[in-house]
C-alpha cells in the first residue's frame, strides 16, 4: 500500500522506562473511512515487534483534510475582519471624494460678488435663493441646478442685479435666520415666492423627498411680506411707430374744484375716524393682545380655543396646513396676510375672530367672523 501510494510514510518516537520502551506511531493514509477504521483495527491486533512483546492501542483516527478545512475557515475569517477594517474604509473615501468632487464641479460663481451657485442660474428664468453653499449642494443632489446663495443675511448688490428679471423663489431654513433674510429680500428686491424648510431645519438637512416637497408647497410671498407681485419687464423691442403711436397726447387739465375736494378730504378723514377703535370697544381679549406685541416681525401666528388658551404657534406658511388639522378653534392671530383661503379654512374650524398684519382681497366673509388688523389694536 506504500508503493501505490496509498499509506504514507509510518512516523515512530520512542523513549524508554525502567526497561521498557513506549512510543507513538503515527500513520497517514488516503483511504477511505471504511478502509481506515479496517486498518486501524487491524493494527490493534499486532502483539509482537521483532522478538518483543508488544500491545497497540488506537488513540485516535483524525480527518486532517477537515482540519486543513478549518484552519483555512479561521484564518479567511481573520482577513475578511482585517480587510473590512483596513481596506474597506479606504474604499469609502475613495467613493466619497469623487461624489464630492463631481458635485462641487457644478457649482459655479456668478457676480462681482462671485456667489456660489447651480450651473443652470445664468439662464434659467427662475432662480431659487438660498442661504449657504452648503444648501446649493443639498439642491445639486436633488437636482435642482438654478440656485444661488447669499452667503449671509444682507443680500449682495450684485445678485439683485441679476435677479431682477427673473421669477425669484426664496428657499429659506425654518429658522429665525430664513425670516431675517426673507425680510432683507423683500426690502431690496422683488421675491414672487417663498418656500420654506420644516421649522428648526435647514434646508442642508432636507432630504431629496422633503426638497421637492418643500417646493412644491411654495406660498406667494405677498402672503407672508404683505408686498404686492411685481409684473415682469416687457422684452419685446418696439419699433418707432409704435413708440410714437403710444406717445401720450396733451389734454387740457380741468379745473380743480376747490369745494368738491374739500368735500372728499374730509369724506375721508370722517372714514378714518370711523375706523379707529378703541382696543376695549373690540373686545379682544387681553392674552390675545399680550401675545399680537410678540409675533409681531416674526412671520409666525397664534392659535387659541375658546377659553383663549394656546393651541399652537406654527409658521405662518404652515398655517392653512396646521388648522386643517385641529378640531375647533376660536381665534387666529397671524403677522401676515388674512386671505380669502385662510377664511374658508377657518371658518370650517369655527375661527370666530382673525388679527392679521393687512386684510388682503376678500370675497366672501362670513357672517360671525370678525376680521381686524395690528393697526386697529
Amino acid at each position: 500500500m506504500q508503493q501505490s501510494g496509498r499509506i504514507g510514510r509510518i512516523k515512530v518516537e520512542l523513549h524508554s522506562e525502567s526497561g521498557k520502551s513506549k512510543g507513538t506511531i503515527t500513520i497517514p493514509c488516503s483511504l477511505d473511512r471504511t478502509e481506515t477504521a479496517i486498518l486501524a483495527a487491524a493494527i490493534e491486533t499486532v502483539d509482537r515487534v521483532g522478538p518483543c512483546a508488544a500491545k497497540i492501542t488506537l488513540e485516535k483516527v483524525e480527518d486532517v483534510r477537515e482540519e486543513k478545512r478549518k484552519r483555512i475557515i479561521d484564518r479567511a475569517v481573520e482577513l475578511l475582519r482585517d480587510w473590512e477594517g483596513e481596506i474597506s474604509p479606504d474604499s469609502q473615501e475613495m467613493t466619497d471624494t469623487v461624489v464630492s468632487e463631481s458635485r462641487t464641479a457644478d457649482i459655479t460663481k456668478i457676480g462681482k460678488d462671485r456667489l456660489p451657485a447651480g450651473p443652470d442660474t445664468q439662464k434659467s428664468d427662475t432662480i431659487i435663493i438660498v442661504e449657504g453653499r452648503a444648501d446649493v449642494l443639498a439642491l445639486l443632489r436633488a437636482g435642482i441646478r438654478n440656485a444661488v446663495a447669499v452667503e449671509g443675511t444682507s443680500i449682495p448688490k450684485s445678485l439683485r442685479e441679476i435677479i431682477n428679471s427673473k421669477t425669484v423663489i426664496a428657499f429659506l431654513d425654518g429658522d429665525r435666520g430664513g425670516d431675517l433674510i426673507l425680510k432683507e429680500l423683500s426690502q431690496v428686491s422683488n421675491v414672487d415666492f417663498v418656500a420654506r424648510a420644516p421649522h428648526g431645519r435647514e434646508v442642508e438637512e432636507l432630504t431629496h423627498k422633503e426638497i421637492t416637497k418643500a417646493l412644491r408647497h411654495k406660498v406667494p410671498a405677498e402672503q407672508l411680506t404683505g408686498k404686492p407681485r411685481r409684473r415682469k419687464p416687457t422684452t419685446t423691442p418696439r419699433t418707432k411707430q409704435q413708440i410714437r403711436r403710444t406717445k401720450p397726447q396733451k389734454t387740457k387739465e380741468p379745473p380743480r374744484k376747490t369745494k368738491t375736494t374739500t368735500t372728499k378730504r374730509t369724506s375721508r378723514a370722517k372714514a378714518i375716524e370711523k375706523a379707529k377703535v378703541e382696543p376695549k370697544e373690540l373686545g379682544i381679549p387681553k392674552p390675545v393682545l399680550d401675545s399680537a406685541e410678540k409675533i409681531q416681525q416674526t412671520m409666525m401666528a397664534v392659535i387659541f380655543d375658546d377659553n383663549f388658551k394656546q393651541l399652537q404657534e406654527p409658521h405662518v406658511g404652515e398655517l392653512a396646513n396646521e388648522l386643517q388639522k385641529l378640531d375647533k378653534a376660536n381665534t387666529l392671530l397671524l403677522d401676515g396676510v388674512v386671505t380669502q383661503r385662510l377664511i374658508d379654512i377657518a371658518e370650517e374650524r369655527g375661527v370666530r375672530l382673525i388679527i392679521g398684519v393687512r386684510i388682503g382681497n376678500i370675497v366672501k366673509k362670513p357672517a360671525k367672523m370678525r376680521i381686524h388688523t395690528f393697526d386697529e389694536l
